[in-house]
């Protein structure tokens, strides 16, 4: 009789657990991809940009790579302080204000007047956004048990190939046939699309919840669920030592090697991110803007596609480290294919491939800080990570503007 008393007390408990994580998922994965969304395009629609706006401020290949990274600098220097500050204060009003800010700047961008304008604007837009994008990895770990957290990361991270496949047409759709008050496309891109973040920074401020403890949106049963099975992950992390303190963390070996090997992932993802309009266009000289946005929806559609599915394997299978190492290293053999091929199709094909390659990475890559660190050290181990391999976006975009002057081509 005691035996079938707990087996359905077990099974009222995962259905009560099953009930509270279907609640998280589409109450809290829409809004922040939503909100990803918006991030992303307003970092990289700078290289849709760059169709109209270097020949107008007369910006050579070698000078828009260095435009490009120099975002990331800002952002490393502001990661881990804003990171700690979120932790503090809570997800709701930090996140608000890094998005009212960011959008202001680059609404601002579609004023300047030179590459100094560019460049400081740039500088400052890596400052306001800086401890964005970890902030919502640490936001997911309170939210997300171990075994669902690849996935939750892939829906969460999949707003980097949406961006883009919404992105492109729209972008070049703009600098086609937008001119209103005489103002050049690409200045209107950078206002239209500046807007969206203002106004979704206003509606974080009132829509998001902190932590499950907050959730009146469970009920209390579910809410109870969740707070014991985060407690209970939370507990056995600090038991194995992952309430460190900060100089722990920051010494810590493992911080610098995830740091490093996100390093080389960044450097992939912005070296073709950013130049990948002028790459197409290189490729295909003929082209239109919009053409240019339409084939641009190919490779990520199909990075949309290979990141989920990715990302349930590395769930279902409980397994990290290959799902994390062996999308890269295909796609940097396609990457380099693209770069020595001539025959135009291949090469898209093989960039398609490479694009694939480096956003199947994302979500088996981020559960493994949190499934290392709890709490403050979380935060900044989170937020170092993303910060120093963040690095790549300086290093992967400058280089592509090197070579681009080496070789005169981006082809």
């Amino acid at each position: 009789m005691q035996e079938i008393i707990i087996r359905v007390v077990q099974s009222e408990d995962a259905a009560t657990g099953d009930q509270a994580m279907r609640k998280v998922t589409v109450r809290l994965i829409p809004f922040l991809f939503l909100l990803y969304v918006i991030a992303y395009l307003d970092r990289v629609n700078f290289g849709y940009a760059a169709l109209g706006m270097n020949s107008d401020l007369g910006i050579s290949m070698e000078l828009f790579g260095f435009l490009s990274g120099i975002f990331f600098i800002g952002y490393l220097i502001f990661e881990v302080p804003s990171n700690i500050i979120l932790e503090r204060v809570g997800a709701r009003i930090w996140i608000a204000r890094i998005m009212v800010s960011w959008g202001i700047v680059v609404i601002a961008t579609g004023a300047v007047s030179g590459a100094f304008d560019l460049a400081v604007l740039r500088f400052i837009l890596g400052v306001a956004e800086a401890g964005f994008f970890p902030g919502l990895i640490l936001y997911l770990t309170g939210w997300f048990r171990q075994k669902d957290l690849a996935q939750a990361v892939a829906l969460f991270m999949a707003a980097l190939a949406v961006s883009n496949i919404i992105g492109a047409p729209v972008s070049t759709w703009i600098l086609d046939n937008i001119a209103w008050f005489g103002i050049a496309g690409w200045r209107w891109l950078f206002i239209l699309e500046g807007i969206p973040a203002v106004i979704l920074g206003i509606v974080t401020w009132f829509c998001l919840t902190d932590r499950p403890a907050d959730a009146r949106w469970l009920s209390d049963d579910e809410r109870r669920w969740l707070v014991r099975e985060l407690e209970t992950e939370a507990a056995a992390r600090r038991l194995n030592g992952a309430g460190m303190q900060l100089r722990q963390v920051i010494s810590d070996r493992q911080v610098w090697y995830l740091a490093l090997v996100y390093c080389m992932l960044v450097i992939a993802l912005y070296g073709t991110g950013f130049w990948m309009p002028q790459i197409i266009k290189a490729l295909s000289p003929s082209s239109s803007n919009f053409a240019i946005g339409l084939l641009m929806m190919i490779p990520f559609i199909a990075a949309l596609i290979g990141m989920i599915a990715w990302g349930r394997h590395s769930d279902r299978t409980g397994e990290r480290r290959w799902h994390t190492a062996l999308p890269p290293l295909i796609g940097g053999i396609a990457l380099v294919g693209a770069g020595i091929i001539f025959e135009p199709v291949i090469a898209f094909c093989l960039l398609v491939v490479a694009t694939v390659g480096i956003y199947c990475s994302f979500g088996p890559f981020w559960t493994q800080p949190a499934a290392v660190f709890t709490g403050t050290a979380a935060a900044v181990a989170i937020a170092l990570i993303n910060s120093i391999g963040n690095l790549g976006g300086f290093i992967g975009p400058t280089i592509m503007g090197y070579l681009g002057k080496v070789t005169g081509t981006l082809a």
